[in-house]
Parts: structure tokens; C-alpha cells; sequence
């Protein structure tokens, strides 16, 4: 497996990353001890970029990369993710970037992953109601606390990572990225490259409609892909 540095960090990791999301919700039906083996056999294969959020499956898919790093937690590079609150039925009860709400949520993401530290901790979605540069400060102090190594930013703005990189380096920038959604060709590449920071493509194959095996008619009632015009009719057999 090829590596790579994410940005200026020194973080080395492999050139292919593996997203947990599924393995809790959003895809249709989850197995853990499927998921389990999944994981294991990413690893074995060289993947040590393992990619999680405290949202996904309402704490779910944390604990369960908890189990996972048991034993081999010097030899992954960890990430997660904080700012979306969900209520304990899944409920959407939106996007939290306040310094107090940051701090809580990296501790109770500490303990559902039973390690020490979080190599790389990013910002889900930007918190519209509070200045980036609070949010930051405060992944600042966590890192100066020893909680967390490096910090990042999911889906933010040109202007916001600039702004953001006044406070603290950002070692990671996460967007989505493929042949069907190429909006960081607009500007979001250059500016990370100018900044030292790495960008990191979720999706990369268009949640898998461009590995050309998803049948678009075929998808289980609760995978999110139903409600993705891409995945509709007229539109999926364009693209």
C-alpha cells in the first residue's frame, strides 16, 4: 500500500483511507462482526487510515472501531468527527461548534473509542451560529491538552479554512470528491496546497454508483441512496 503525509503534519498514512459510515447506518442493513471483518482485512491489506464520526449510527460506529483498534491501536491513524447532535433515536438536532460543546464531545468520542488520543479530529459541518475562529481556538486547547494531534475541517468554504488556518494549522481538509462532484477543483485544492494542508475525498467513488454494480431499483428501504436524485430513474441512467 502506497502512503502518503497529510499536509505539513508529518502524519504519515496510507494513500487509501477506509470510511466507516456504513458500517452503522445510512447503506442499509449493518452486521457488526461482518464489519469487523472488514475492517481487519482493510488492515491487513495496508490500509491504517480509518475514518469515523460520532454521529454515525448515534455513537455506534465509534464503539465498534473501539473494538477494532484493540491491539493495534500504535499502528492506525485514527479520525473522527464532531459537530452534528443527534438525539438518542437518531433525531437531527443540528450543528454545534461552541468551545464547551467541542471539548464534551471529544471526550465522551474518547471514551466510545477507548484510546487516549485522536490522531486527526475534525470539524463535521461548519457551525454557522459561531465564529470559526471560536470553534478552532478550541480544537486548539485539545490539542494542547494531549487529546487530539491534529485537527481538520469537513465540507467548509475557501474563506473559512483561511480563516481558520489563522488560528491553527489545519492538517486536513474533508469534501467529497469524483468524476460527478469536482467542486473543489474551484479553488479548494489550490488553496490547501498553498496552505500545507492535505485534502482528503470522501466518496471517491460516488457513494459506488461509479464502481457500476449498484442497482439503482434494487437499494434496501433505509439506504439513504433512495432519496439521492443521482440514484433516480431518468437521471441514473444518464449518468
Amino acid at each position: 500500500m502506497n502512503r502518503r503525509f497529510l499536509g505539513r503534519s508529518g502524519l504519515s498514512v496510507s494513500a487509501i483511507g477506509l470510511g466507516c459510515m456504513g458500517m452503522s447506518e445510512f447503506y442499509g442493513t449493518s452486521n457488526d462482526a461482518q464489519s469487523l471483518e472488514t475492517l481487519d482485512a482493510a488492515f491487513e491489506l495496508g490500509v491504517t487510515f480509518f475514518d469515523t464520526a460520532d454521529m454515525y449510527g448515534v455513537g455506534h460506529n465509534e464503539r465498534l472501531l473501539g473494538q477494532f483498534l484493540k491491539g493495534k491501536r500504535e499502528k492506525v491513524v485514527l479520525a473522527t468527527k464532531f459537530g452534528h447532535m443527534r438525539g438518542p433515536n437518531g433525531e437531527r438536532l443540528g450543528v454545534n461548534g461552541k468551545p464547551d460543546y467541542v471539548r464534551a464531545a471529544c471526550d465522551a468520542s474518547l471514551a466510545r473509542l477507548g484510546t487516549d488520543v485522536i490522531d486527526l479530529y475534525y470539524l463535521h459541518r461548519v457551525d454557522p451560529a459561531t465564529p470559526i475562529e471560536d470553534t478552532v481556538g478550541a480544537m486548539k486547547g485539545l490539542v494542547e491538552a494531549g487529546k487530539v494531534r491534529f485537527i481538520g475541517l469537513s465540507e467548509c468554504s475557501v474563506s473559512t479554512l483561511k480563516r481558520a488556518s489563522l488560528v491553527h494549522p489545519i492538517t486536513a481538509v474533508q469534501s467529497e470528491y469524483s468524476l460527478w462532484s469536482r467542486e473543489p477543483e474551484d479553488g479548494m485544492l489550490e488553496v490547501c496546497r498553498d496552505l500545507g494542508t492535505a485534502f482528503v475525498a470522501y466518496s471517491p467513488l460516488g457513494r459506488a454508483f461509479l464502481t457500476g454494480t449498484v442497482a439503482t431499483g434494487a437499494l434496501e428501504a433505509g439506504d439513504f441512496r433512495n432519496h439521492n436524485p443521482r440514484f433516480q430513474g431518468e437521471a441514473a441512467a444518464q449518468n
